[in-house]
This record gives C-alpha cells, structure tokens and sequence, in this order.
C-alpha cells in the first residue's frame, strides 16, 4: 500500500457538503482506505478570473494499491459526478481534488505531475496538510510538510526571479512588483562576463565587486527583509554560483566559488525561486549550469516557468504571492 495525500477544495454552492460528499465517495473506492482528514480552512481564492467566492480547502490522508495514474481517474471521476466542469484555469468549482504526494514518487506525465507542481508554496494547501502528514516528506526538496510550512511562516518575503542572459527576468519583477504593490529589487547588474570566454583582464575584479554589490544587497541584516511587504527581484544569489561554473580559468573559479560559500551565509535566502526556463535546444552551459543548480534538494520551493506568454508567467507569479500569505 501506497501512502497519499489528497487536496480538496471547493468554493461553488453548499462547499461543506461538497468536500464531506467527496471524501465519502473516495473512502468507498475499493483499493482505498483513507485514514486522515484535516478540517476545512477557507481562504481567498488565488489566481483566476476575479470576484470569486473563498473556498473552502482541506487535505486528505490515505493508504492505497491504486497506480498513480488509476488513482487520478478515480479523483476525475468523483470531480465529474459532483459537478466539475473544467474551463478557466483556476476557475470557481464545485470541488477540486488533486494529488499532492504519492510516497516519494516523482512523476511527470502530461497528465499527472507529482509531487503537486505548486504545492510546496501554497499555504492553503499546507497548513491542513500539516494537520494530518507533517512528517511526510516533497521528495524533491527533501523537506517534510512541517518544514515547508516553517519556511512559509519563517523566511523572508522575497520572491527572486532566476534565468539565463535574456530570458525576461527583469521584465518579469517589475511587472509583478506594480501590480501586486511588492518592492522592486533589481540585480547591480547583469551578470554575463563570467560566461564569456574572451573577458577582459579587469572581468575578474569586476566580478568580485559585483559578488560583494549582491551580497549587501541581500544581507539579512537589512531592514528591508523585516517590512512585513513583499520584495521581488530580479536576481538569484545562487544564479551567480552557475555563471562562475562557466569560467574559462580553474584557479579563479575556485577563488569565486569559495567566496560565493562564504558570502552565502550572510546573505537572505528567498521565500520562492521562480526559474524562468529557455527550450532545451537553446539551452547553454550556463543555463544548464542554473538548472541543475536549481534543482539541488534542500534549495526551497521553486516555480518552473517554461518559455510561452509572458502575460502567463506574470499570473503564476502573482498568484504564487498570494498563496504564500
């Protein structure tokens, strides 16, 4: 048997009703014994056409020797028969159930994606699932569901925007930070000399200036991290660690990288790291470099963004903010 975690949301018609009714009809679905149910938190509804009704959300435990894939028919089916019609991305229903977690599997299909893309930000969705699996652990963070929350309730509100040279990143914050009203932080510069193989011979101490420029910028002494009000920018301080892994002479890179470890420590890790992403045929050294970065476990959540509407990206970012107050 298999552990899962389910998520249930609802905010269309009697909400309560809704999630009790789901619950009974997966509880009765034979290769399901659902052991856990958290009570119901009703919060605004994030992302979406505007002037929706709160919903109501809660999050389900149970043990199962359904496939993932078998399971999520089962979780469609029960949406279908309570009334689910699908239409607008994040649009109002009368119940939504999605899978969070199965074990420790990580899949991506273009049906299924587990762990749930979107979760390991989503408050709504983590303080109930705090109340049945804190324990249980986002195999690709590697941080349990009571760790993930801390983060949510601990850690600076500082969303930065990572990607390779050209990618929109700057575009990206200023457009989030006006329409959400967050601090905008833009990086001292534009760091691309490390990836070029004809830099000059100052490039090196041009770097270092602009490594120490990043690290007071991010220094977790400020008062700026204490405001209580959003700051989104433009940079990531790990992205640097992927532009130096591109530099041409090993004992200089050696040299960066051991600062880079020693100015990591005073410097303010994000709340959210969205990773603007280019197509694996333009993909770079460094690009690849970021990604893999990125994707290290204990990094924190990160948001995923491949190459499409920017329009698209600026509402991923802005209901990201919203779900992680």
């Amino acid at each position: 048997m298999s552990t899962c975690l389910i998520g249930l949301g609802s905010n269309v018609g009697d909400r309560q009703g809704m999630l009790a009714e789901a619950l009974v009809r997966l509880a009765r679905t034979a290769g399901v014994e659902l052991t856990a149910r958290s009570p119901a938190l009703e919060t605004p509804a994030v992302g979406g056409p505007p002037g929706q009704g709160a919903y109501l959300n809660a999050v389900a435990l149970l043990q199962t020797s359904l496939a993932p894939q078998v399971l999520l028919g089962v979780l469609q089916r029960i949406e279908t028969d309570l009334g689910r019609r699908r239409g607008e991305p994040w649009g109002p229903r009368t119940i939504d159930l999605d899978l969070l977690l199965y074990d420790r599997l990580v899949l991506a299909t273009p049906s299924l994606i587990v762990p749930h893309p979107r979760m390991a930000w989503r408050r709504f969705v983590l303080e109930p699932a705090g109340q049945v699996a804190p324990t249980m652990i986002h195999p690709l963070l590697g941080w349990s569901i009571q760790r993930m929350l801390q983060h949510l309730d601990h850690s600076a509100w500082y969303v930065a925007i990572a990607g390779p040279v050209g990618a929109g990143k700057t575009a990206l914050a200023r457009e989030v930070a006006a329409r959400s009203g967050a601090r905008l932080l833009l990086a001292p510069h534009d760091s691309t000399s490390l990836a070029r193989k004809d830099t000059p011979g100052d490039a090196w101490q041009i770097e270092l200036e602009f490594l120490k420029l990043r690290t007071r910028e991010l220094s977790a002494r400020r008062q700026q991290w204490r405001a209580g009000s959003p700051v989104v920018g433009d940079y990531w301080f790990d992205q640097s660690l992927a532009f130096a892994r591109a530099w041409p002479r090993p004992e200089q890179r050696e040299a960066y990288l051991a600062r880079w470890e020693q100015a990591r420590r005073r410097v303010v890790r994000p709340r959210l790291v969205v990773l603007l992403e280019v197509p694996p045929e333009r993909r770079d050294e460094v690009g690849q470099f970021l990604l893999d970065q990125a994707l290290k476990p204990d990094q924190g959540p990160l948001l995923r963004l491949a190459p499409g509407d920017p329009q698209s990206a600026v509402r991923e970012v802005l209901a990201a903010l919203e779900a992680m107050k």
